[in-house]
């Protein structure tokens, strides 16, 4: 891909992002009481990426459609992604989301509960406006995706309490939890654009096998990114005993002392700060995070594969440009 062509997929994406950021500041400025709306801005004010909406957007145009019948589509996954997030950071007792205070930590939990309510809400409400003759196909589209994220934390949850998580478990469990919802945002953008069965099928797998690949590099940026790029303390998966990729792989692969190790992780429902480094330290030496590198490099691959369909070739290269965005971050 040449360089002017990545210049000019960046100037999309900024230019775009900006538009969302301005509808969803929009969302909740007229609305009361603002013991609700105010947290549910401070939420969607942090400085998030937007991916998912901008996969909204792209795959509609993508077919032949325009950003104008999907804004408050993208729109709507937004506030349904960060739904999620709320109630994760719940769940999790997170402290911090993308540098700042997470809803719960900066307001009460009460709140962040309500809040969250609220944005899955007001997800619905937005997404009825873009619908129109396919309004059943786009409701059951984001309906199954909310459903399959519920039971993808589910399993997640359940997974904490489990001594044993296969690789093929947990492979399914971040299908749902986090794949779903970026296949559902393919799968309602091409569908708003107007693309054939054909077309949304294919783009629907890009989305799919795209939100595997970001959920392993996540668990691989967990051990590996700069601390204060990411936004949260490095190593958090291991303090919390979390089955990651990594983790899973390495107790696999791990024989003797090694694996003694890992399990007590498990035993002692995660690891104090100072054995950050050292368990890192096991993932180099079981070379896992290799492994997480060379399952990032297929599932992309899996995913670029049904691209072939998209005839503009503008459009069929701003998301494989895209695709490299989300798999190259640090954040």
């Amino acid at each position: 891909m040449k360089r002017s062509e990545q210049k000019i997929f960046s100037d999309i994406y900024e230019k775009e992002r900006k538009n969302i950021n301005t509808r969803l500041e929009n969302v909740f400025k007229k609305r009361k009481p603002r013991s609700l709306y105010g947290p549910s801005s401070y939420i969607i004010s942090s400085s998030g990426k937007r991916l998912r909406p901008l996969l909204v957007l792209l795959t509609a145009k993508s077919v032949g459609g325009k950003f104008d019948v999907a804004y408050n589509a993208a729109v709507a996954v937004e506030l349904l992604h960060n739904f999620t997030l709320v109630h994760d950071d719940i769940m999790d007792n997170a402290d911090k989301r993308r540098g700042r205070l997470t809803l719960h930590k900066k307001y009460d939990e009460s709140t962040a509960i309500l809040v969250g309510d609220s944005l899955l809400s007001i997800a619905y409400e937005y997404l009825l406006k873009d619908c129109k003759d396919n309004s059943k196909n786009i409701f059951t589209s984001f309906t199954n995706g909310l459903v399959e994220v519920c039971e993808g934390q589910a399993l997640d949850t359940e997974f904490e309490h489990r001594r044993n998580v296969s690789l093929d478990e947990y492979l399914l469990m971040i299908k749902m939890k986090t794949a779903s919802m970026i296949k559902m945002c393919c799968e309602i953008g091409s569908s708003l654009g107007g693309g054939n069965n054909e077309n949304i099928k294919a783009i629907t797998l890009y989305g799919l096998n795209l939100g595997i690949a970001f959920q392993i590099q996540d668990d691989l940026l967990d051990i590996t990114a700069d601390e204060e790029k990411f936004g949260k303390r490095i190593g958090g998966d291991l303090l919390e005993g979390k089955k990651t990729y990594l983790f899973i792989k390495a107790l696999e692969k791990a024989e003797g002392e090694d694996k003694k190790a890992l399990l007590k992780v498990i035993d002692n429902k995660g690891i104090r700060i100072n054995q950050i480094n050292k368990y890192k330290s096991l993932y180099q030496k079981l070379n896992v995070i290799d492994d997480a590198k060379e399952s990032i490099n297929y599932y992309t691959k899996r995913a670029l594969k049904p691209l072939y369909v998209i005839k503009n070739e503008n459009d069929r290269n701003i998301l494989i440009w895209l695709a490299d965005i989300m798999l190259k971050r640090n954040k």
